[in-house]
């Protein structure tokens, strides 16, 4: 029994290492991909940079939806890769250790994330999804502020137009100051100045802008402008009233597991709603269950054939996971406009991909010598020696028509 202790915890730290590698890999990966679109949309509505790390923020439980599978395969494929290539697993084999003894680690480590998996995909990525829109609203609404865009006119509510030649400090401090506005009883005043600064007012919905070192023109009736130069002037601007970002709920992405599961069952909800959701609720479940399975496919793919070290098996486990993860979302949304039965929609596949799994865990643990990509593993090489073979004749021939030197 300690041996057996010992070798749980050695599979345990070869495991985690890749897995934990691997996540954050693979959320930095799908990250980036949305950065720089976030980083346009936020510049072209004129808002402040630092709100890009907010909307990425409220991404990454969405995208640990992937991630977390494709880490917990991927840790448990590559620690068993290098037991197989050092030849301990055969050690282990040899001693009398089944490979269903050996994966009593890995599926510890399944359930625990499936778990986590199911905390986030049912009730964490729905509030963060609802943020995110939020902060997408604000920045299209002006919420968050806009920041001052150098030489073109910028207009805060109906009556006050602005414009400057520099901005310096993140729009704290501007420079080359233009600007009209039109008061209560329809007097305009139009004023220059050389520096200005937006300061903070008593009252929430007011802002001020202290001008320094300009000239303004007053005119308050239409017929009689008077103009003044000034060394400091404030001129309050109202700020326009922001309509409120509706409720959460607007879409099944943004309902908890509870939520979806009582709107599907509702009877005063409309068909298209029940529908929607009966289809997000099946393919959230499956996000969870599939990690169940994961292990007996990575186990079966990270074993290569005798004298080999191909990473062909490593390829093809991204490829399988993605495939399927993709085939769900085609699924879910085949169901939402009722091409399809929900159900039939996600749990046809995952019984599918879960006989896969055990059909390929069933040939490499129970037959023997046998290797589930077997062919596809000789096709593999096979491809490699005619490629290497196809450079190599190359290489011979522009050997046999190169003219020496001198």
């Amino acid at each position: 029994m300690p041996r057996l202790l010992v070798l749980d915890r050695y599979l345990l730290r070869l495991i985690l290492a890749p897995l934990f590698g691997t996540l954050v890999l693979a959320a930095m990966l799908l990250l980036l991909e949305k950065m720089l679109n976030l980083f346009n949309f936020v510049i072209n509505e004129g808002g402040p940079v630092s709100v890009v790390w907010r909307m990425l923020g409220n991404l990454v439980p969405e995208y640990l939806g992937l991630g977390i599978p494709i880490g917990v395969m991927l840790g448990i494929l590559l620690a068993f890769r290098r037991l197989a290539l050092s030849s301990e697993l055969d050690a282990m084999r040899a001693v009398g250790l089944s490979y269903g003894r050996m994966l009593r680690v890995p599926f510890a480590i399944a359930s625990l994330f499936a778990v986590i998996n199911f905390g986030i995909v049912g009730f964490l990525q729905p509030f963060a999804r609802y943020n995110y829109e939020g902060l997408r609203y604000e920045l299209r609404s002006g919420a968050l502020g806009a920041s001052i865009r150098v030489g073109e006119f910028a207009t805060f509510g109906k009556r006050f137009t602005l414009r400057v030649e520099e901005s310096l400090e993140g729009g704290r401090n501007l420079r080359g100051i233009f600007l009209r506005t039109v008061d209560s009883k329809g007097g305009e005043l139009a004023a220059t100045a050389a520096t200005g600064r937006f300061l903070r007012s008593d009252d929430p919905d007011v802002i001020l802008l202290r001008l320094q070192n300009g000239t303004l023109v007053h005119d308050p009736d239409g017929s009689t402008p008077r103009a003044l130069s000034f060394a400091q002037h404030d001129i309050p601007i109202s700020l326009p009233a922001i309509e409120r970002f509706r409720a959460r709920g607007d879409g099944s992405i943004e309902l908890s597991i509870p939520e979806l599961a009582a709107t599907a069952a509702d009877a005063s909800a409309t068909p298209e709603a029940r529908r929607q959701a009966a289809a997000t609720l099946h393919r959230r479940i499956i996000q969870c269950v599939v990690m169940f399975v994961l292990p007996l496919l990575a186990v079966a793919l990270a074993v290569p054939p005798k004298r080999s070290t191909s990473a062909l098996g490593v390829f093809l486990s991204v490829v399988i996971l993605v495939s399927y993860h993709k085939l769900t979302e085609y699924g879910e949304r085949m169901a939402g406009i009722g091409r399809i039965d929900p159900v039939l929609a996600q749990w046809v596949p995952f019984a599918a991909f879960a006989a896969f799994c055990l059909w390929v865990y069933h040939v490499l643990a129970h037959r023997p010598g046998g290797q589930p990509i077997g062919a596809l593993e000789r096709g593999f090489a096979a491809l490699q020696r005619r490629v290497a073979n196809l450079f190599g004749r190359r290489r011979r021939l522009f050997a046999d028509v190169a003219v020496p030197a001198g």
